[in-house]
């Protein structure tokens, strides 16, 4: 029964489907993209999941009560955990902290272990995610490390799997694939199969802002001073071994906001929710396709669903405190407020809720204090969880009582043109400062939204 449910699970990896762009301007040229948020496990990743444990398995690698150990910025997590924890083994992943929290938590839920490290530092750093991985793979007994950096098994999956499904449902006519580079597989395997079927096809790399790989493309020359970008999944500071990038004529670098924003744009005209890098790829597919001047076929992938960045990419409060999205400037005050009132942006509670649904909205948001607004919109308190606990810790049921009995009245306010001294002053003694304007309320500032100012400001 085991292995008929495998069966039916794995069949479910790859076929996917290739849908054309219609309402965003793409040139002369007709965009395709392959939707590989279609796999089970919602990413191209579960292809070379499946294809790495099966051949370690056969390889006789990875044996009955083995581990699964690797480095990943989490799709390759979540398809090996996928197959393997169905298989039966353990999976002990390493993973940076810039990944988004959905890929964690999909993660543990499948019954995988993770170890989160740093994601600023570089190869040779005892905290760098794959040397981390490769350390835990020699010290876990019967452990195997799947490396899908240098696994030839990787490439192999796309040669055999992707490359056949996009020339077949192209009816055998393809002009370039546009792709990204992060293990680097799905290039090389691509470049094999179609090195066979098509040698005139051109493969065009969408790299983020900060990664070594399009400058080496384009120069020659391989950079030693990588940055930093947002982007999950793509981009290295290193040329994996895997990569053949030989076919490679053309490299866009495509910056973080411009990612974050093909991303949403993507959403909003043609109703597909991908990731971060499928924000990058079609940023670069369109300014491939635009630049033509004769009609082609392009083809590029969404590569993950969009449901694992939805505290991020789709996040409005998370773009505006990254900087990967602006409010227009107002030159005062308000352009440190993290949530803006006005703009629909703040959870706040009315005076007759009551101290549990106070308490819930905090709990479902995250947050430790929230604004009480009458229903004129006028603001007349705030409320956090040190006043809900003094209310209620020897009588629970006082939870059923109004916020207005428990809220703080004597608030901290300030007019937008306020100072920034007199800021600091209501911020330095614990508190938060208010921005408000006679009738109008417009947002709380917090240390936190003062920190993250200060930071914006510098980068």
């Amino acid at each position: 029964m085991q292995h008929a449910s495998q069966a039916a699970l794995f069949s479910l990896i790859g076929d996917t489907p290739l849908i054309e762009v219609t309402r965003i301007d793409t040139g002369p040229c007709q965009l395709f993209l392959k939707l590989e948020s279609q796999n089970p496990g919602g990413s191209i990743k579960d292809r070379i999941g499946r294809a790495m444990i099966e051949q370690a398995e056969h390889d006789g690698h990875l044996a009955p009560g083995g581990t699964v150990v690797e480095a990943t910025a989490g799709n390759t997590g979540l398809g090996l955990a996928l197959v393997a924890r169905i298989k039966g083994y353990r999976v002990v992943l390493v993973v940076p902290d810039k990944m988004a929290a959905e890929k964690i938590l999909h993660l543990k839920a499948l019954g995988a272990e993770i170890h989160l490290t740093r994601s600023d530092v570089g190869k040779g750093h005892p905290e760098y995610y794959q040397d981390y991985a490769a350390r835990l793979a020699k010290e876990i007994p019967g452990a195997w490390f799947a490396d899908q950096f240098n696994n030839p098994a990787n490439p192999r999956a796309h040669e055999t799997t992707t490359g056949p499904e996009i020339w077949d449902q192209c009816n055998h006519k393809v002009d370039a694939i546009v792709v990204g580079v992060g293990s680097s597989g799905t290039l090389t395997g691509l470049s094999r199969y179609f090195r066979k079927v098509q040698p005139n096809l051109e493969f065009v790399l969408a790299d983020p802002q900060g990664s070594i790989l399009a400058d080496y493309v384009n120069t020659g020359v391989l950079r030693k001073d990588a940055g930093s970008w947002a982007v999950e999944g793509i981009g290295e500071d290193f040329i994996p071994g895997i990569a053949d990038l030989s076919r490679v004529k053309k490299a866009y670098t495509i910056p973080d906001e411009e990612s974050f924003g093909t991303a949403r744009l993507l959403l909003q005209q043609e109703g597909v929710l991908g990731g971060s890098s499928t924000g990058t790829l079609l940023a670069a597919a369109l300014r491939y396709c635009r630049e033509q001047t004769r009609p082609k076929r392009v083809v590029t992938f969404v590569c993950d669903t969009g449901t694992r960045y939805l505290t991020k990419v789709y996040s409005d409060g998370w773009m505006v405190d990254q900087g990967l999205i602006s409010r227009p400037k107002t030159g005062d005050l308000r352009d440190l407020i993290g949530r803006r009132h006005d703009a629909g942006e703040v959870v706040t509670l009315s005076p007759i809720d009551t101290l549990l649904t106070a308490f819930n909205r905090m709990r479902n948001s995250d947050l430790q204090q929230l604004p009480v607004v009458d229903d004129g919109g006028r603001l007349v308190g705030l409320i956090d969880e040190s006043d809900i606990l003094l209310h209620v810790t020897t009588e629970p049921e006082k939870f059923s009582a109004p916020v207005s009995s428990t809220m703080t009245s004597s608030l901290q306010t300030l007019l937008p043109s306020a100072s920034m001294g007199h800021l600091r002053e209501i911020l330095d003694r614990g508190l938060t400062a208010v921005i408000h304007d006679g009738e109008r309320f417009y947002g709380l500032i917090t240390r936190y939204d003062l920190l993250n100012h200060l930071r914006r400001t510098l980068s």
